[in-house]
C-alpha cells in the first residue's frame, strides 16, 4: 500500500467501525487526469446510500484535518459491490465456495481467465474448481480475483 492509502486506512477504518461499517478497501487512482480517492465499504445486509453518505461524512473532516493528500482529488465512498476484488489474505477464506474469476498475468492452458468456485487460499496462491477439475495458481501468476455474479 502507498503511505497515501495506509493514512486513509487509518483514518477510515476506526471512523467506518464507529458507524457499523467496514472498511474494505482504499484506493488512490488517478483516471483521466484527475486523482480519486476511493473508499470501500461492506456490512452485513448489504451497503446503502445512507451507509455511504454518513461514512463521507464522517470521514471528510479527517482527512481534512490530517491532509494525506498534497493535491487536489475527488472523494468517494462507496460499497464494495457484489462482484468485489479479494485483494488481502482475510479476503479469501470468507468467500471459499462463492464464484470467483481468477485473472492470471500469463495463459495458462490459453486461457487467462478461469471462472470457478474459490476453494483456496495459501501464502498467495489461489484455488478454484472449474467444472470438475481443480486449479493452483500461484501468488505471481495471479493478477487479480474477483466474486462473481452467476
Amino acid at each position: 500500500m502507498s503511505k497515501i492509502t495506509d493514512a486513509v486506512t487509518a483514518l477510515a477504518a476506526p471512523a467506518a467501525e464507529a458507524l457499523g461499517l467496514e472498511l474494505w478497501d482504499v484506493e488512490y487512482v488517478r483516471e483521466a487526469g484527475q486523482w480519486f480517492l476511493r473508499v470501500y465499504i461492506d456490512k452485513d445486509g448489504g451497503v446503502g446510500i445512507q451507509d455511504c453518505e454518513a461514512l463521507s461524512k464522517a470521514l471528510d473532516p479527517l482527512l481534512d484535518e490530517a491532509d494525506p493528500i498534497p493535491d487536489s482529488y475527488v472523494f468517494e465512498v462507496s460499497s464494495a459491490g457484489a462482484e468485489r476484488e479479494l485483494k488481502r489474505p482475510g479476503d479469501f477464506p470468507r468467500f471459499f465456495g462463492s464464484p470467483v474469476e481468477v485473472r492470471l498475468y500469463k495463459a495458462v492452458e490459453g486461457s487467462k481467465s478461469f471462472v470457478g468456485v474459490l476453494t483456496g487460499y495459501a501464502d498467495g496462491d489461489v484455488s478454484v474448481r472449474v467444472g470438475d477439475r481443480d486449479y493452483t495458481f500461484e501468488k505471481a501468476q495471479v493478477a487479480k480475483v474477483r466474486l462473481r455474479i452467476v
